[in-house]
């Protein structure tokens, strides 16, 4: 009697536990799922890194032209003050269009008459948009440059000169200043050329 109960508890534990094969499949399904899970979050991540790059490079010209648009409003040029200026040269680096822009505005950062300069250079090979800013009567008036856009596709300044738009313009020469001011700048997102444009009518000393 004693044997028999002996064998129906082994039978029992036996039936109650897992084979070294269970144990195995268990394990294999397990790695699969978590390698999925993983693959999954990691794709989720990419895609959300991608986007937020795109969300950060759109701000950032977005900001960038804002800035330009404000500073352009306040132009100033006087044939008789010969600190006052605007000078639009037409430059490309690798092809790519990469205007100098330098003209003198009033700018809240800054009390009286200030020399404003945005110029493209390469770097890293990026092109990356800077800025300089310092007082018109300054004697070294071109300052240390503060980057704005960061690899940049393009960026062209053109105005309007009649009936047509121009890539140059120089107040030295034409004793005016552009009605008209054209600003693009393209940055490349997820392989797609995106610009973001912004037509600025110069509004010192003009009737209101």
């Amino acid at each position: 009697m004693r044997k028999i109960l002996v064998t129906r508890y082994s039978l029992l534990v036996t039936n109650m536990g897992f084979t070294l094969l269970e144990v195995l499949l268990a394990f294999t399904i397990l790695s699969i799922i978590l390698v999925a899970l993983y693959t999954t979050f990691s794709l989720s991540q990419r895609a959300m890194s991608g986007i937020d790059e795109s969300l950060l490079k759109l701000q950032e010209s977005r900001m960038a032209i804002d800035a330009m648009r404000r500073e352009i409003d306040s132009i100033l040029y006087r044939p008789e003050n010969k600190n006052s200026v605007f000078k639009l040269e037409d430059k490309d680096i690798y092809g790519k269009q990469a205007s100098r822009l330098f003209f003198t505005a009033f700018s809240p950062l800054m009390p009286g008459l200030s020399l404003i300069s945005y110029y493209v250079e390469e770097k890293d090979g990026k092109l990356i948009l800077f800025k300089t800013m310092s007082s018109a009567y300054a004697s070294n008036a071109e300052g240390k440059g503060v980057e704005v856009v960061e690899d940049a596709e393009a960026f062209m300044v053109e105005v309007l000169d009649g009936n047509k738009w121009v890539k140059t313009w120089d107040t030295s020469e034409t004793k005016r200043p552009p009605e008209e001011i054209k600003i693009t700048i393209t940055v490349l997102l997820k392989g797609k050329r995106v610009s973001i444009s912004e037509t600025v009518n110069p509004k010192i000393d003009k009737t209101l």
